[in-house]
């Protein structure tokens, strides 16, 4: 893990989060920490959330898309 440290912080936004660590029954940096994977997960996942939307468009303009990992397995048996 990598560690990572903050400067210039205002201390009205520390002392939030640390009374909300407090109510929450964690240390601050657990709290800090749970943030900002949130934050990193949130935007993985409207990444993912567009990509859906994006093949739901296609297949939606182009219909099912058919597998091709059988199509990929017959070519690597018949190179040998």
């Amino acid at each position: 893990m990598t560690e990572v440290r903050i400067r210039n912080v205002d201390e009205w936004v520390v002392e939030s989060h640390r009374q909300r660590a407090k109510r929450e029954g964690r240390s601050l940096e657990n709290e800090l920490r749970d943030i900002l994977t949130q934050a990193a997960l949130d935007r993985k996942r409207a990444i993912a959330a567009e990509m859906r939307a994006d093949l739901d468009e296609l297949r939606a303009k182009y219909g099912q898309f058919p597998d091709s990992a059988v199509a990929v397995r017959e070519d690597r048996e018949r190179r040998g």
